[in-house]
């Protein structure tokens, strides 16, 4: 006889009613701010109350291929305290719309390769797996779910199941988390967006359980995201005041998906659009002197650095950017498209009956990096033309060339020596305080 795990948080963190369970569903569908086609196999989502993070939970779970055939659910067991990792003897997990199969093989797997322990005790009244359920019995027509439930654990034994088990296209991967927890509203804010920062940028060594209640199953799924250099793109960033109305205690919640490479490839190819667009609407409302209020998708919250370049009938009008990301990339954006047009000091302003005339281009930059010499030669030798962006300084003097330079000084000598003048060197200049880096970028521009 089968053994099927009954629901035990309907009716707390989500209705009992099937119906009305339904409908809550299909809203969340209906509401969603996720308009991604990219088919991923991982996500982080929340796990509170449906009515509270729902949405989010939603737009997360919908984004995984529906290929998928195998779903791994990575969980903090809130109420009973275990070492190691747990999963479920039960053959199946029931909700009030349906039914969820346990891949008990995969099951076994992970007790005899990884230690997992049955804690069905642990399982009972846990909802950080239970409320994904009816969401995921919404979205796919045929998977089955491999409960994990994490006690106290090192996120590495995560990244190792992972590892183990992405290769394989039907199995899929869920880390349910919350953020912060019942600090009022500005203070969760600013601490999600510290959390947000350190997820996107892949930077979790100093990653704490205060900042989310799945932070083990979050920092497992990163630390394979960077082995990989893949991307963890943002969906949205939410907390439960905008449901409560009530902002002195609240829960935070993030939706993040896994992409199989670089972000700034990831808006090259979904947002090229609306990069361009957002210089040509940002440069009019300086002549229009109005406020702007500007929607965005939430990738473009993610730390940036670009050179946004002003062409007027083939040649150059104006370019300004920067070289390190230190601010969201949609600041980045906003405030180099009005430098561009307005305070290149090569260039007088750009005036508005310009506009029709003008035709724009942006560089995202990835971080820079050092280039390591002991003289000008090997320093060289190093630099690929028509790929690397160089900087280059020495004390007071810095100037930075993009790769599309390489286009009008294919020569490397000729290039060094253009990029020194530029910095205010002889261009014959070199020093033991010269340094150098090298940086690539994503180049997006107006057809």
């Amino acid at each position: 006889m089968r053994k099927i795990k009954e629901a035990t948080v309907a009716n707390t963190f989500y209705t009992g009613s099937a119906e009305d369970l339904i409908l809550q569903i299909q809203n969340f569908k209906e509401t969603s701010k996720n308009l991604y086609k990219y088919a991923t196999r991982a996500v982080i989502v929340p796990h509170a109350g449906l009515v509270y993070s729902g949405r989010l939970a939603y737009e997360g779970i919908s984004q995984l291929d529906k290929g998928i055939k195998n779903l791994f659910i990575f969980a903090p067991s809130h109420r009973v305290g275990f070492n190691g990792i747990a999963i479920s003897s039960y053959d199946a997990w029931e909700t009030p719309i349906g039914t969820s199969d346990v891949n008990q093989e995969i099951c076994k797997e992970l007790h005899d390769k990884f230690g997992a322990n049955l804690n069905d005790d642990a399982m009972a009244a846990e909802h950080s797996i239970e409320v994904e359920l009816p969401i995921i019995q919404s979205v796919f027509d045929n998977v089955k779910i491999v409960p994990v439930l994490i006690g106290k654990e090192n996120p590495e034994i995560i990244r190792n199941i992972i590892e183990t088990y992405y290769p394989d296209k039907e199995n899929g991967f869920i880390i349910s988390s919350d953020l912060s927890h019942y600090l009022n509203d500005e203070k969760a804010k600013a601490a999600d967006k510290v959390t947000a920062n350190m997820i996107e940028t892949g930077n979790i060594g100093n990653f704490r359980y205060e900042q989310a209640c799945g932070a083990v199953g979050i920092a497992g799924l990163v630390t394979f995201a960077n082995t990989h250099k893949f991307s963890m793109i943002r969906i949205d960033l939410a907390n439960s005041s905008e449901v409560s109305e009530d902002k002195s205690k609240v829960v935070g919640y993030g939706t993040w998906f896994l992409y199989e490479g670089d972000k700034n490839e990831f808006i090259a190819k979904y947002h090229p659009a609306f990069v361009i667009d957002i210089c040509k609407i940002i440069i009019q409302s300086e002549f229009d002197q109005k406020p702007m209020s500007i929607i965005y998708p939430q990738v473009f919250d993610q730390p940036g650095a670009c050179f946004v370049t002003i062409e007027k009938n083939g040649h150059l009008r104006g370019c300004i950017g920067s070289i390190v990301a230190h601010r969201p990339l949609i600041t980045d954006l906003v405030e180099h498209a009005k430098d561009a047009a307005f305070k290149d000091t090569r260039f007088s302003a750009v005036r508005e009956e310009e506009l029709p005339e003008l035709k724009f281009a942006v560089s995202i930059l990835t971080e820079p990096r050092k280039i390591v010499f002991d003289n000008e030669e090997q320093l060289m030798e190093k630099i690929v033309p028509n790929e690397d962006g160089i900087i280059i300084r020495d004390g007071d003097f810095q100037a930075v060339y993009l790769p599309s330079v390489w286009a009008e000084l294919p020569d490397k000598t000729e290039f060094m020596k253009s990029l020194k003048k530029k910095a205010g060197m002889d261009e014959n200049h070199f020093s033991e305080t010269f340094e150098a880096f090298k940086f690539h970028t994503i180049y997006i521009k107006e057809r």
